[in-house]
């Protein structure tokens, strides 16, 4: 049977950076669960890679059929956006692990949905002084940057990933990020350990 890897961290903390070369190693053999969201691309974003890019109407017809197994929803400087995982094609847990990237609320419902053996959390820390370089770097190479939304986003990370939330859903390993691939090297043994317990 497979597994759910979450990956999860405050932004600018990697993720996307350390999701790749997880995706890449190939001794890990995981599978991509890609989320859907209701926010805009950004520059250099295709659909069906990072995210699947649905209007709000999309979203409220998959969460009528029962088919999203959680949400989240974020009042941005720009709109109502929202972040959810589908049970869509895309996922046999018979057969095969996945790794995504979520939220500490996201991993919370996910193991409420599937059930805790199914679940391995995986959560990346960082600096907050270097998180904001990144961030504000990331922002500039943007078409048009939304500074406001990156503070915004940045100061609600705080509340989103207070340790009282990260204990009480159980979570005791975390992996600070100042080198990607030793991160993710780090991650890859973790995750091997997890998959054959």
């Amino acid at each position: 049977m497979g597994k759910l890897i979450v990956l999860m961290g405050k932004s600018a903390t990697g993720k996307d950076t350390i999701y790749k070369l997880l995706q890449a190693d190939k001794s890990l053999n995981l599978q991509q669960l890609v989320p859907y969201t209701t926010r805009p691309m950004r520059a250099g974003e295709r659909d069906g890679e990072a995210y699947y890019f649905v209007t709000e109407e999309e979203f409220h017809v998959l969460l009528e059929k029962g088919r999203v197994i959680e949400h989240r929803s974020y009042n941005t400087i720009h709109g109502l956006w929202r972040y959810f995982t589908v049970e869509d094609d895309q996922l046999d847990l018979a057969q095969y692990s996945y790794l995504l990237i979520g939220t500490l609320e996201a991993y919370v419902s996910i193991v409420k949905h599937f059930g805790p053996e199914k679940v391995i959390p995986v959560l990346v820390t960082l600096d907050d002084g270097v998180r904001l370089e990144r961030a504000l770097t990331r922002e500039r190479e943007q078409a048009n940057p939304k500074y406001e939304e990156m503070c915004r986003r940045f100061l609600a990370d705080s509340a989103d990933y207070a340790q009282a939330k990260i204990d009480a859903a159980g979570i005791c390993r975390v992996f600070e990020n100042y080198s990607s691939k030793e991160t993710a090297e780090e991650i890859s043994h973790y995750i091997k350990e997890q998959l054959i317990l």
